[in-house]
């Protein structure tokens, strides 16, 4: 009996899954940005909402960007489709545990969807959830009953629906090694290899802080104390405990969701360009680099908390070591579209684009990655500007990318080119009239996750800004729909595929005698 496609082993049908679910995620993350963008912008109006319910729609959006749009997509979705077929397997290794972990993750969308429209509130605590307030249940005040519980749970859920997909990449990629394959295999399995230690963190840090909401344990919970006129009987735990687990999660986290996107921009560079990866051995390199120096700078995110400050200087010097793996990337990737015979594609104009924006992004972190200067900039728009740019929208470009690029494995039939173009550019457009002028926000020192401004004179003064940030963000959003319109038109009546439209050399696309050297080398050597 045929196992139906809705529960389908297939690791096709599974990333069509994955890719679904994920842009069901990304709208409504888009949807709620709006809703807080126009708040901002028009504080005092019929329309304003509460405080409290301004702060659970960021923490949904926060939760459906970072762990259903920006883990999910890039590892999930698209490695899924790709990394057997560039591997030579016939399927993942754990047909059975990778639509397991699918549904897992399908289960925990549901749950922290609910956690939203919960009694007494959706959770306010962003997606960091930091005790004490996260860690004593509704007694701390609206959000933090029901919504923060069910919050916790579905992020426990996801956390082993990750585990299960590492595991699953890891074993895939191991068994089926052969040297040297693209570099897109080498970034999901390196990612692969974070996500299995950063969500083994995870996990029981979500189960600990659980207990302290429902079984009355005190992990999280100092002694003395007082929430309004109530003391808190639990005590002897660490705030800061949390915050580190939490963050040596969370900082893995950010290249758990760039590693796929620079795999992906490497192949489609040296697609686009006719010329094999500049510095593979580099490349690859760089990529371990990468990975193994983001498991140990997790503490730069708590230079304000206490931290000890010969520890504070420990993290910030490793915070800038990680600069120079990066740095190589991007070096590689001029030198390969340098002398090339560039077709600006629609997947080639967003791999530039990424490009662009990562490098922005990235010197804004140079800022941040120092103590003394992150004291200032920590609480303000400053870091909002850096970790959007770095880690959302060179994120996303990778996304776009990957979706025109791959469109025909996934549904057999091609994007439109023109309202490809059309999208790139007014989106590359928008998102940097988004969140540049966020950086002047910070340096003003406009704190972040603010919910009214107009209490606060020196804010006001910051309004006309806002206003055009959020003036832009419709702009972006509406482009969006141009994306959304093509992804519709094209799988219903988009250009069928031919078997190798890009002219790739790539392993996961059918190979013919005439496309050996196409960009200059062999398939397996690229």
């Amino acid at each position: 009996m045929e196992t139906p496609a809705l529960f389908s082993r297939n690791h096709k049908v599974i990333a069509r899954q994955y890719f679904w679910l994920s842009l069901v995620a990304a709208i409504a993350a888009v949807a709620l940005s709006i809703v807080m963008r126009f708040h901002l912008s028009h504080p005092g109006t019929d329309s304003a909402i509460a405080p409290e319910d301004y702060l659970a729609v960021m923490t949904l959006h926060g939760t459906l960007m970072v762990f259903f749009v920006l883990t999910v997509a890039p590892q999930n979705a698209f490695g899924n489709l790709v990394l057997p077929l560039q591997l030579g397997a016939r399927e993942m290794a754990f047909p059975t545990l990778n639509m397991l972990s699918f549904w897992l993750t399908a289960a925990s969308l549901a749950v922290i969807v609910a956690s939203y429209f919960a009694p007494g509130g959706g959770p306010i605590s962003g997606w960091t959830a930091y005790p004490p307030l996260s860690a004593v249940g509704a007694v701390a005040g609206p959000g933090q009953g029901t919504g923060q519980t069910l919050w916790l749970v579905g992020i426990a859920i996801f956390s082993v629906a990750s585990l299960m997909s590492s595991v699953n990449f890891i074993a895939t990629t191991l068994e089926c090694l052969p040297m040297p394959v693209p570099l897109t295999c080498w970034n999901w399995f390196v990612s692969a290899i974070l996500g299995l230690l950063a969500f083994s963190v995870l996990l029981p840090a979500a189960g600990l802080l659980l207990m302290d909401r429902l079984a009355g344990t005190s992990f999280f919970i100092p002694g003395g104390l007082l929430i309004g006129d109530t003391l808190i009987k639990q005590s002897g735990g660490s705030p800061l405990l949390w915050q580190h687990l939490f963050w040596f999660f969370g900082h893995p986290e950010v290249y758990i969701a760039i590693l796929p996107g620079m795999g992906l921009i490497s192949q489609i560079l040296s697609n686009f360009s006719r010329r094999p990866v500049f510095g593979y051995p580099a490349m690859v390199a760089s990529t371990l680099a990468i990975g193994f120096f983001g498991l140990l700078i997790w503490g730069h995110h708590m230079f304000i908390s206490g931290l000890n400050p010969y520890s504070a200087i420990a993290f910030s010097v490793l915070t800038m070591v990680i600069a120079v793996p990066s740095s190589v990337k991007t070096l590689n990737w001029i030198a390969t579209i340098w002398g090339g015979r560039l077709e600006l594609t629609v997947p080639m104009l967003f791999a530039l684009g990424f490009v662009s924006i990562f490098v922005t992004g990235g010197l804004s972190g140079i800022f941040l990655g120092q103590p003394v200067l992150d004291q200032y900039f920590h609480d303000t728009y400053f870091v909002v500007a850096h970790f959007h740019l770095i880690m959302g929208v060179a994120s996303v470009f990778a996304l776009f990318a990957g979706t025109h690029y791959w469109f025909p494995l996934l549904f057999g039939r091609m994007m439109n080119e023109r309202l490809g173009k059309l999208h790139f550019y007014l989106t590359f457009l928008g998102a940097y009239a988004i969140f540049l002028p966020m950086h002047f926000l910070g340096f003003a020192g406009n704190p972040r996750r603010y919910a009214e401004l107009t209490n606060f004179r020196f804010l006001m003064d910051l309004l006309p800004i806002h206003q055009s940030i959020t003036h832009a963000a419709y702009f972006t959003a509406a482009a969006q729909l141009i994306f959304l319109a093509n992804l519709a038109w094209s799988l219903f009546r988009g250009q069928p595929a031919p078997p190798n439209p890009w002219r790739s050399t790539f392993p996961e696309w059918p190979q013919q005698s005439s496309d050996t050297n196409l960009i200059g080398t062999k398939p397996e050597l690229l």
